[in-house]
C-alpha cells in the first residue's frame, strides 16, 4: 500500500521533468544543427552566405575549383560564414565537411576554407584523405602568409584565390580523378581486350577436347549464349555514356565523402 502510494504520489513529477529534459536537449541539438547549413543543391563548392564577395569573384573561384576536382577528385570547399556559434570555427568547419560529405567517397580528400568575416576568423579542415598532403602546419602557414596579410588589405579574393593555389600546389599528384569521370575510354577497352583473350583460350582449350566433333557444333556455342555480341554493344554504349555527363566544360556532381577528423589549422586578422 505504502509502495503504491510513493509510485502514484512521485510518478507524474518524474513524468514531466523527463519531458522538460527531453525538450531541453531537443531543443539544444536543433539549434545546434541548425546552425550548420544544408548542402547546396545545386551543389556548389564556393558558399558565400554573407555576400562579401562579388558575382564574378564567386564565379571565378568556383570555376577554378570545379576544374580542379574534375582533373583530380580532390574537393576544396569555400564556406564565408555569417557565424558559427556556438561552434568555435574548427568544429563548425568539420561539421561542415561531415554534414555535406565534402570529397570522394572511399578517398575522403576533401577540404573546407572556413570563414567568418565578423569575427576575422579562418580556418582550414581537411578530410583523412588530404592529412597527409596538408599537414596542419602547411594549413596553419597558408592561413597565416597567405590568407591574413590579403585579408587585413581587405583583399577578399585576392586571399582566397592564392590560398587555394597554394592548396592546389600542395596537393598536386595526391589523388587523380577516374577515368569514367574525365571521359576516357581506356579502361573499356582494356576491360573488352581482356574478355576477348579470355574467349578465344575458351574456345581453344574446347576444341582441343572435343576431338573429331564437327566444326559447326564447335562454332556455335560460345558467343551466342555466354557472351552475345549484342552485350559488347551494350558495354561500349555504356562506358561511352558513364564518361559523358552534363555537355562541354567542367562540371560538378557533388559530394561523395565527408570523413574528416581533426585535422587543420586556423587564425585570425
Amino acid at each position: 500500500m505504502t509502495l503504491r502510494f510513493v509510485f502514484y504520489r512521485f510518478a507524474l513529477p518524474i513524468q514531466i521533468f523527463l519531458i522538460l529534459v527531453f525538450a531541453v536537449v531537443s531543443f539544444q541539438t536543433y539549434g545546434q544543427d541548425d546552425v550548420i547549413p544544408e548542402r547546396p543543391n545545386p551543389p556548389r563548392l564556393v558558399n558565400d552566405f554573407v555576400g562579401i564577395l562579388s558575382a564574378d569573384e564567386r564565379a571565378r573561384l568556383e570555376e577554378k575549383l570545379r576544374v580542379y576536382n574534375d582533373s583530380t577528385s580532390t574537393q576544396i570547399v569555400i564556406v564565408i560564414a555569417k557565424s558559427t556559434d556556438p561552434y568555435p570555427i574548427g568544429d563548425y568547419s568539420f561539421q561542415i565537411g561531415r554534414k555535406w560529405g565534402v570529397g570522394q567517397k572511399g578517398q575522403n580528400n576533401g577540404l573546407v576554407l572556413a570563414w567568418v568575416p565578423s569575427t576575422r576568423k579562418v580556418f582550414i579542415a581537411t578530410g583523412y584523405g588530404l592529412e597527409g598532403a596538408i599537414p596542419d602546419a602547411i594549413a596553419k602557414r597558408i592561413v597565416s602568409q597567405i590568407i591574413v596579410p590579403r585579408f587585413k588589405n581587405e583583399q577578399w579574393y585576392a586571399g582566397l584565390d592564392e590560398a587555394t593555389t597554394e592548396i592546389i600546389r600542395r596537393a598536386s599528384g595526391e589523388y587523380k580523378a577516374d577515368p569514367s569521370d574525365s571521359g576516357d575510354d581506356g579502361g573499356g577497352l582494356i576491360f573488352f581486350v581482356i574478355i576477348f583473350v579470355v574467349i578465344i583460350v575458351i574456345i581453344w582449350i574446347s576444341r582441343n577436347r572435343g576431338g573429331g566433333g564437327s566444326n559447326r557444333n564447335r562454332g556455335g556455342g560460345f558467343f551466342p549464349v555466354p557472351f552475345p555480341t549484342s552485350t559488347f554493344s551494350g558495354w561500349g554504349g555504356s562506358s561511352g555514356n558513364w564518361g559523358g555527363g552534363g555537355g562541354g566544360g567542367s562540371s560538378f556532381g557533388g559530394f561523395g565523402g565527408g570523413s574528416f577528423g581533426g585535422g587543420g589549422a586556423g587564425g585570425d586578422y
